[in-house]
């Protein structure tokens, strides 16, 4: 009956490997006062110590099962002696562990007696068994690096274990990602004269250099690593990587020539590395360069080695160029792949180069390369983007026809789509469909849509999603606050925005420039002055400060309403505080010296700005010809347009529209005509207000027979007229 127990236990000891048991894995000690009961209750038959040691050693010698009473005296400095006693019997060094898991699960380890067993497992080749109990070792509470360097050293030698065991140890900690820890353990091992592999280091360096630890990387490497003679081509590449992500390729070309002389040489590996860098870098030349050296080498480049460099030429906005690298690629047996088109395609789409983009695509189909949802939303974004949403629908539609799911990106860009163009209710339509495929909208795709709502002045919906967004736990964030308050400030509602901006506050959500300007936009556009130089002031006192966008609204809320010396006090702040003016800022001067009277002043004024570096645009003229009209000036107003011209800026239909509506409301017809016929002589087709003036103006020096002329020709282009003449 003792032999059939003790081969039950032997079968579940092979069939259940010690620490792929959660007993063993999560033991902890019997409470000690218990242990002290039993020891006492069996102090006559059992002795601590040396004579416990024997009994369990004679025990595992023969194969026999331990006394249950035993566990109840054993600890882990007994646990330790008894493997340590083992060394020289490698199976019965296991069984012992096997059997304390097995039938001792609440046994707490100390650092020493895990280390011993660790030494064990190594040495009978079981090692994700060791590896388990290693990070059981290091994610132990209250164990230090030291106390778990200290334990592994000191039973190396009593086990008769091998170096394996602290390679084992550091990788431990690189895949726990407790990579400080490692460096620490790897620091201590060396102090202790105890060497790791080469790569084990390696796997060390790799993984900080993934993490973007550059510096802790290079640290180690030059403490450690740097003067050993096992350096291999891994550990190259790795530090190549590491001047690369640093910024620093010159010293990675240095360090590939110190590498040579010892000995160890670069492969396409490290030269993919050195391309791609350049490459993002903007330096093309010298990844073309590296190509060239990698061939000399005898090294044959893939599409690793082509890719960053038909990056690399799109980004300096090379399109031709990265074609004709596709071409090499193909003389040299290689087929672009889909980030090689994808590559293309962004680049195509971000000229807005429809006719090319599609190409581009078309000839990804023919290739083999497969479109992904890379391909699919760079081409459905830029079509979204110019306004054609049903080819952006088609592409849509193709993707999910090829077996693409739609991610929350392409839902999100496809809706911004219709939102820019104000359909409202198709961009819903895409909405409704993202849920019903069980893609979850996220504050991005929440925003997108109340900024189209905002657009459409259409506030109530608005209000209805922010709700919709909070109830569905989507936290609102800064853009979603600023979205809103900007179209209540846009409708005149600062009460609502007011309330939003306070809000923001409750969701710790810190307002920054451009919302203090929304709101100052708004009371401009309200004509509370005062409430905005208080806003002004108010975000002054947060330590934000105004920039050329707060003077151009507040300079032009002051203009709209009357108040050009306090227009001009802005201005005159603006500049002293070494604020370039924009076009913007000075347009409002100019109309607002416009609007009392002043085109003259206004005239001036446009000097001014040009000596300040600000070209003038149509606007500008615009505005100025308006007010010498009004003054009616008509020469001057002529003249302007004659400069318009000369500076390189044609005159267009609201141009044309403004002098011959001065000249018509003269009584001027003769002028009048002569605009006409110059702007219909340049190209620019006549709208309604054109025709207005035209026909208005010959009534009012009783001249039906042309009013009704210019009242035909407008009928004939669709404009439809008032008929009060």
């Amino acid at each position: 009956m003792r032999d059939l127990e003790l081969s039950s236990l032997r079968a579940m000891s092979s069939r259940r490997p010690f620490l792929h048991s959660k007993k063993f894995l999560r033991a902890t000690h019997t409470n000690s006062i218990h242990s002290q009961k039993l020891y006492s209750d069996n102090s006559q038959t059992l002795t601590p110590g040396s004579f416990l040691l024997e009994k369990i050693l004679w025990a595992l010698k023969k194969g026999q099962s331990i006394n249950t009473h035993i566990f109840y005296q054993l600890n882990p400095s007994i646990f330790t002696e008894v493997l340590y006693k083992c060394r020289n019997d490698l199976q019965m060094g296991q069984r012992f562990i096997d059997f304390i898991a097995l039938n001792y699960p609440n046994f707490q380890h100390s650092s020493r007696s895990l280390s011993a067993a660790v030494h064990v497992l190594v040495r009978s080749n079981r090692t994700s068994d060791a590896q388990a109990l290693i990070l059981r070792m290091v994610r132990r509470s209250g164990a230090s690096r030291t106390e778990i360097v200290d334990s592994l050293v000191e039973s190396y030698g009593n086990c008769g274990s091998n170096l394996y065991v602290f390679d084992l140890f550091i990788r431990t900690y690189v895949q726990a990602r407790k990579l400080r820890d490692a460096v620490e353990a790897l620091r201590a091992l060396k102090c202790r004269n105890i060497c790791v592999s080469i790569n084990a280091c390696n796997s060390l360096l790799g993984g900080l250099v993934k993490i973007g630890w550059v510096d802790l990387a290079r640290e180690v490497y030059l403490e450690i690593v740097h003067n050993r003679k096992d350096l291999n081509e891994y550990t190259l590449n790795i530090m190549v990587n590491v001047f690369c992500k640093d910024g620093k390729i010159e010293k990675a070309m240095d360090f590939l020539s110190e590498m040579e002389e010892r000995g160890i040489f670069a492969d396409i590996v490290t030269y993919n590395t050195l391309i791609n860098s350049y490459c993002h870098e903007g330096r093309i030349k010298e990844g073309f360069e590296v190509m060239r050296l990698m061939a000399d080498k005898g090294l044959k480049p893939c599409l690793l080695t082509y890719n960053p460099i038909v990056s690399g030429l799109c980004k300096k906005g090379w399109y031709g160029r990265a074609k004709e690298v596709l071409n090499e690629m193909e003389q040299n047996g290689l087929n672009p792949d889909t980030a090689t088109y994808n590559t293309l395609l962004y680049e195509c789409c971000r000229k807005d180069d429809v006719v090319e983009a599609e190409c581009t695509f078309n000839e990804m189909l023919l290739r083999g390369a497969v479109p992904d949802l890379v391909s699919y939303s760079t081409l459905i974004g830029m079509f979204s983007r110019i306004g054609n949403l049903d080819r952006a629908t088609a592409y849509f539609k193709d993707m999910k026809f090829n077996g693409l799911i739609p991610d929350n990106i392409v839902y999100t860009i496809l809706i911004g789509g219709f939102c820019r163009i104000g359909a409202i209710p198709d961009a819903m339509k895409i909405r409704d469909q993202m849920r019903e495929n069980g893609c979850l909208m996220d504050v991005v795709t929440y925003n997108t849509i109340l900024n189209g709502l905002c657009k459409e002045k259409m506030l109530s919906e608005a209000d209805v999603l922010f709700n919709e967004m909070v109830e569905r736990g989507v936290f609102p964030d800064f853009c979603t606050y600023t979205t809103l308050i900007n179209g209540y400030c846009k409708v005149g509602n600062m009460n609502k925005a007011l309330e939003l901006f306070r809000s923001m506050f409750q969701r710790n959500l810190k307002p920054d420039l451009v919302t203090y300007n929304t709101l100052i936009d708004g009371f401009c556009k309200a004509g509370e002055m005062e409430r905005a130089i208080d806003w002004r002031d108010y975000m002054i006192s947060k330590t934000i400060y105004p920039n050329c966008i707060t003077y151009s609204s507040l300079i032009n809320g002051f203009c709209s309403n009357g108040f050009l010396s306090d227009a001009f006090r802005m201005w005159n702040e603006m500049v002293d505080k070494g604020i370039q003016p924009t076009i913007v800022t000075c347009n409002s001067l100019i109309k607002g010296y416009c609007r009392n009277g002043d085109s003259g002043e206004a005239n001036e004024f446009l000097k001014k700005m040009k000596s300040r570096g600000v070209l003038p645009d149509s606007i500008t003229y615009n505005t100025l010809i308006h007010g010498f009209v009004k003054e009616e000036n008509m020469d001057k107003a002529f003249d302007l347009i004659n400069r318009m011209e000369s500076e390189g800026l044609l005159p267009d239909v609201i141009t044309y529209n403004v002098i011959l509506d001065g000249f018509c409301r003269l009584g001027q017809m003769q002028g009048a005509n002569m605009i006409y016929k110059k702007m219909t002589d340049r190209g620019i087709t006549p709208d309604r207000s054109t025709y207005t003036s035209l026909i208005n103006g010959h009534v009012s020096q009783e001249n039906m027979k042309e009013a009704f002329k210019f009242h035909d020709e407008m009928l004939q282009r669709g404009f439809v007229p008032d008929d009060k003449f």
